[in-house]
């Protein structure tokens, strides 16, 4: 990506003719696979020797027709690179288009009966965590490597949750349940962050388990601790799940004396069921909701992306993340009075509740709020020191 000045950055199609794409733009970033320099000539993309580039949103769109067009003057292998391309695009609305809709998703929450969120790892990337999906994912980096072979070294993904904080999203969720106008809270992500950020156990539903929490398997109280329940426990007997062949059991016991079973991770793995209770509880809000606020995830993991669309009818449904999913047309589909019943946002999640909570809270409660911030970072220190 090249550089330009005032904070702008120059559009990497070359035929493009509007100039820098400038801070408060929409733009295009993607991500290809590698390709020599001396092996790009007769591009259209000035790629950079990583296969990364950035576009405006309408050089972008310009570049896919010219992908699709049987006359495309593309290359072979320049096709190759913006198929590849187009499964990583990471898009950012401009900032009067996320403004704009955040007036009217500010709206949408206040009217709603029963309001809920559904999260992904995208609301956790501001905290240094890596994602999954996009032009730095965890899976991105995982198939560059297998179609096209390792080169240089990969992005490492944050995995140390000790060490993660809430970010601002985390911190207005909590805002919300406390005004009485977020219900319940539906997360994919096991980061321990709504948790720590103040979410209580019956107002969030962790569907992938918590790194924080363990539970008794054999009466199935939780406990929420400020350290990772991870790792090989040797001091207990080891007991394989069925489902992923991974041992659950932390090495700690029931603190029940009459109880006194094994205690386990919370960490739904690949091959494991999702808990019934944790699901039937998001499931109760899901089919209860009037307007839900997906933010940070992409909607392709099964079956929670069901829960989206299990609400009362017409769907209202709001989604901010940087990628298409299979769900945006239900964001745009408009009440009989032609006003959209949800609302799509392109970017990053942070940036959007900033400006919502700007629309939700009076001025001078808005800036307190924000203010203190540095007083709940103190805290979630101490929550998280060993």
């Amino acid at each position: 990506m090249a550089t330009g000045t005032d904070d702008s950055v120059k559009c990497n199609l070359i035929s493009c003719d509007k100039g820098p794409i400038k801070k408060k733009d929409g733009r295009v970033d993607v991500r290809a696979f590698a390709v020599p320099k001396d092996k790009r000539s007769g591009f259209h993309v000035n790629w950079n020797d990583e296969g990364f580039a950035t576009f405006h949103a309408e050089c972008w769109f310009a570049l896919r027709r010219m992908y699709k067009d049987k006359e495309s003057t593309l290359t072979k292998e320049e096709k190759e690179m913006v198929k590849e391309a187009a499964k990583t695009a990471e898009i950012h609305d401009s900032c009067a288009k996320v403004k704009q809709e955040a007036e009217h998703i500010a709206n949408l929450i206040k009217n709603a009966k029963h309001c809920i969120a559904f999260t992904g790892a995208g609301i956790s990337t501001a905290a240094g965590i890596g994602d999954f999906r996009g032009i730095h994912g965890k899976w991105t980096e995982r198939d560059k490597v297998k179609q096209h072979g390792a080169k240089g070294k990969s992005k490492k993904h944050t995995r140390d949750f000790q060490k993660l904080r809430p970010t601002y999203t985390h911190e207005a969720l909590v805002k919300l349940v406390e005004m009485g106008l977020l219900k319940h809270v539906i997360s994919q992500n096991v980061d321990g962050l709504h948790r720590l950020s103040g979410l209580e156990e019956g107002q969030i539903s962790e569907l992938h388990g918590n790194t924080f929490v363990e539970k008794c398997e054999k009466c199935n109280k939780r406990y929420v601790r400020n350290s990772r329940c991870g790792g090989k426990a040797t001091n207990v007997p080891v007991n394989k799940c069925k489902h992923c062949r991974i041992n659950h059991r932390t090495g700690r016991v029931c603190e029940d004396k009459k109880c006194n079973g094994y205690l386990m991770n919370t960490i739904i793995n690949f091959g494991d069921y999702l808990e019934g209770d944790v699901l039937s509880g998001a499931e109760e809000h899901a089919e209860r909701s009037d307007l839900v606020l997906a933010l940070g995830t992409t909607l392709q993991v099964s079956p929670a992306n069901d829960l989206v669309e299990m609400g009362e009818e017409p769907t209202r449904l709001v989604i901010c993340n940087r990628q298409a999913t299979d769900y945006d047309k239900t964001c745009s589909e408009l009440d009989d009075k032609g006003v959209p019943l949800g609302s799509r946002v392109f970017g990053d999640c942070d940036k959007l509740m900033r400006k919502v909570m700007r629309c939700v809270l009076p001025k001078e409660e808005l800036a307190k709020w924000e203010q203190d911030r540095n007083v709940r970072m103190l805290t979630y220190d101490t929550k998280r020191k060993l």
